[in-house]
């Protein structure tokens, strides 16, 4: 066992100054033997003793030995005392120190030295071991290094290794220096954790390598920057990595700007340029080198044309790596240069041209392209990123290549005048595009035709969207029209029906067949004004309508509806904006959409209602066609049933169209959803995935309440709640005065003037506007008109125009099948009229024409 005391002095006259453990003192052999034959010869000296002479000594002995034994265990536990043998350093580790080129020094848990080996005490001008310092203590004096030592200290205290560079004054009157200074544990576990291994070396020489290659480093960087050329470097994401001060100047980007990164491709070469750079392609480990006459675009958006060696490296897994890219300025003296000038021009028209261009041989491959066929053919042919070499037919859908490769064919002869073709694309989504071929008149077969492709997938759409809005108008014409037709028929057969009613009583054999009439016509009424919704000719009463309640309060309406499979989850949205909308028909859109929505769901689902304000630039970013943007309050019914085939989707707003079995449907529940909606000003979109639901989104505007209209509204409170009270009471729909009826239809003119004169009117009957007014002129005094609307020779807004001019005051009631809205704007300004729809009854025409004439 050794011991090892940094003040005792001691060390290695060849080596390093040593007191560390293990490293200063070997066991012998020789001292062991010696104790043992001390033992041996005191216990047989004690055998010739008497036992009773000799165990006083044999206790002392004992005792001793004791006290040796527990005091050497308590200093090898303190580490005062160390076992000799494997824990004892080996020779050649020893040398390995001592020999080290870098300065090594070990401290204990207090920062003393316990060893340095002869590298260290060189490099800090030790010559003995007083002189010996920690490296804390050697670079106190150095405001530079002291941070990086003060960081290797806490690495040092928490077990860490740490290393740190750093500049120091050199020694002596030496040369200032760098070294490089490492701090780590001695050992993980046990004693050895508490001592700390420094290392210092001398990387001076090194850093002086590094900065020499710097300075090389930055004058090839610098002699780049200003060559007569521009270069940039761009990955396979399309950022660019470099670009030099030339390229910069010529861009007008500032260096230091784009220096920091986030300069994109995009940014400096437009999309057609763009595509033709990122075609590039190649097998695995090849470099391609290309060269491309395009337009880069400056910061302002000019275009300056160059030419480019575009050189790209690609991978064993054929990934392009970053570019080198050449850049030579074509703009320079252009107007010299007529030759030049001419190839500038040409090279933005192929590029620039909102066509995609190619030259292909006989069978199709394609020789020369610009950027936007190159892009896209990216779009269209899946893992291909260059089309040359590659045949244009195969961005073609199969079932339309021959008409393409017939046209290329022909402009190989030598035809001309080719009719286009117009072809899908071969891509996942419905895309099309046309295409004109021809032919090119230079001998040879790398290329034999010019194809021009433009994209028509936007314009077919929208296309698609106006024929299905003819569509859509033209069937609500008919159907209004028929409306119109049929609401004459259905007035005289409910006017005959009161008539009968009146002339008989309840107990009357005829009488439940008479309501059965009656039942019926109330019943095709009501598909008239389905069909009237649907045309959008239905009259609305308009009202601001907040949305939320407006569903709360037919929501029991609706679970009735849906039954009890179905589950109702309403949903609304915060501070929903007001709208103005008729909230009866609002409510039969609502009811006829969870109709819909609970035959999609024979076995039960979910019928939700969302609602949620939807803003102006919202409604611009949504894929809806046709809704312009603005501000909308937007209501989703969405069920979780069959969904609705992409087949019939189209059709599902027509009128009678159903898919449901014969005699569960009109059909006309959709179009009324539609009708209703477009009359209302706002619009309709559904989107349905087979097997997972579907969902409606109605876009209802915003209103925003004029100052009138809530002046309006608050005045109509009073006069609403006195009316309430006096509906109660039975109406009195008799009367006296004298009654114009003007209608085209005798059969309806001669029920409506009976109906009338049972009331106590006089009635004068016209047959249309002609002969009304010829009555007026005759002297017929007359104290109100009740005319329909569509007549021959002279219609409703006609007479009304006229009979002002004669009588200003004189009241009028307009009757028709249409919307009021239909042919109020064909009024005169300011043209006051009361208005009844058709089909009404008996007790609906007398009491519009009581309150109209008043009491």
């Amino acid at each position: 066992m050794t011991t090892h005391d940094l003040s005792k002095g001691g060390g290695s006259s060849r080596g390093g100054l040593d007191v560390f453990p293990g490293g200063e003192r070997r066991g012998s052999i020789r001292f062991v033997l010696v104790i043992a034959l001390a033992l041996i010869a005191a216990a047989a000296g004690l055998l010739f003793i008497g036992r009773a002479e000799a165990e006083p000594y044999v206790l002392g002995l004992l005792a001793v030995l004791g006290m040796i034994g527990v005091f050497s265990l308590l200093a090898t536990a303190t580490g005062i005392l160390r076992l000799s043998g494997g824990a004892e350093a080996s020779p050649m580790y020893r040398r390995v120190l001592d020999d080290a080129f870098d300065g090594i020094v070990v401290t204990d848990p207090n920062g003393r030295v316990v060893y340095a080996n002869p590298a260290y005490c060189h490099l800090v001008g030790a010559t003995d071991l007083s002189e010996v310092r920690p490296v804390e203590r050697v670079f106190i004096g150095d405001p530079d290094v002291s941070e990086a030592v003060y960081r290797l200290l806490k690495a040092a205290r928490e077990g860490r290794r740490l290393q740190e560079e750093v500049r120091v004054n050199g020694f002596a009157g030496e040369t200032a220096r760098w070294l490089q200074l490492r701090v780590r544990p001695l050992g993980r576990t046990g004693s050895d954790a508490r001592f700390t291994v420094w290392s210092v070396a001398d990387v001076s020489r090194e850093r002086e390598r590094q900065e020499n290659v710097f300075q090389e480093l930055q004058h090839a960087i610098d002699y780049l920057d200003h060559a007569p050329a521009g270069f940039f470097s761009v990955d396979g994401l399309g950022a660019v990595g470099y670009i030099n001060a030339t390229l910069a100047e010529w861009l007008d980007y500032d260096l230091a700007e784009v220096g920091s990164g986030g300069l994109q491709l995009a940014d400096i070469v437009p999309a057609n340029g763009a595509a033709l750079l990122t075609a590039t392609s190649a097998q695995p480990g090849e470099v391609k080198t290309d060269v491309l006459d395009l337009d880069l675009k400056t910061r302002g958006g000019k275009s300056v044309p160059v030419r480019l060696y575009h050189k790209v490296a690609f991978g064993a897994d054929g990934a392009p790596g970053a570019s080198r890219t050449l850049v030579l300025n074509r703009a320079r003296n252009e107007g010299i240069d007529p030759q030049r000038a001419a190839e500038v021009r040409f090279m933005r028209f192929f590029i620039n041209t909102p066509m995609a261009i190619a030259t292909v041989d006989r069978a199709g491959r394609i020789a020369r392209n610009n950027g936007l066929l190159a892009g896209m053919f990216q779009d269209v042919v899946a893992g291909e990123t260059r089309p040359e070499g590659r045949s244009i037919l195969a961005i073609v859908a199969e079932r339309d290549r021959p008409a393409l490769e017939t046209a290329i064919a022909k402009a190989a002869r030598g035809q001309g005048d080719i009719p286009p073709v117009e072809a899908a694309l071969a891509s996942a989504t419905e895309r099309w595009a046309r295409f004109w071929v021809t032919a090119v008149e230079e001998e040879g077969d790398q290329e034999a035709a010019i194809v021009y492709a433009l994209e028509t997938t936007e314009q077919r759409a929208l296309q698609k969207q106006v024929d299905q809005a003819q569509k859509m108008d033209s069937v609500g014409k008919l159907a209004g029209g028929i409306a119109h037709d049929f609401n004459n028929v259905l007035s005289a057969v409910m006017m005959a029906t009161d008539f009968l009613l009146n002339a008989h009583k309840p107990t009357d054999p005829s009488f439940q067949d008479i309501m059965q009439i009656k039942q019926n016509a109330n019943r095709a009424a009501a598909l008239v004004r389905q069909l009237l919704a649907f045309s959008r000719r239905q009259t609305l009463r308009p009202q601001v309508l907040d949305l939320a309640e407006a569903l709360s309060d037919i929501s029991m309406l609706l679970r009735r509806l849906i039954g009890e499979k179905v589950s109702l989850d309403v949903r609304h949205g915060r501070d929903l904006w007001p709208v103005k909308a008729d909230l009866s028909q609002f409510e039969q859109v609502i009811v006829n959409l969870a109709v819909n929505a609970r035959d999609a769901m024979p076995d039960g689902g979910k019928l939700t209602l969302r609602t949620r304000n939807v803003g102006e630039d919202e409604s611009r970013a949504s894929a809806h066609k046709g809704m312009p943007p603005g501000e909308y309050v937007l209501i989703e019914v969405s069920d979780s049933g069959s969904g609705i085939p992409p087949e019939i989707i189209d059709r599902i707003f027509e009128p009678f169209f159903s898919t449901k079995e014969v005699g569960k449907g009109t059909g006309l529940g959709l179009s009324t959803v539609y009708g209703i909606i477009k009359q209302t000003g706002g619009y309709v979109f559904v989107e349905s995935e087979m097997g997972h639901g579907t969902t409606f989104r109605i876009y209802l505007p915003r209103h925003v309440p004029t100052v009138e209209e809530v002046e309006a509204a608050a005045a109509s409170l009073a006069p609403a709640q006195i009316g309430s009270g006096e509906s109660a009471r039975a109406a009195d729909h008799t009367g006296q005065g004298t009654i114009l009826l003007v209608e085209d239809e005798e059969g309806l003119r001669g029920l409506n003037a009976r109906g009338l004169s049972s009331r106590g009117y006089t009635v004068c009957e016209a047959g249309n506007g002609l002969e009304a007014i010829e009555l007026i002129d005759a002297g017929q005094k007359v104290d109100l008109v009740v005319s329909d609307v569509v007549m021959p020779e002279m219609d409703g807004p006609t007479l009304l125009k006229e009979l002002r001019k004669r009588d200003p005051d004189l009241k009028i009631i307009f009757v028709s099948g249409y919307a009021e809205e239909a042919f109020a704007k064909n009024l005169p300004e300011g043209g006051q009229f009361a208005f009844l729809a058709k089909p009404f009854t008996l007790k609906q025409l007398v009491a519009a024409v009581k309150e109209t004439m008043g009491p």
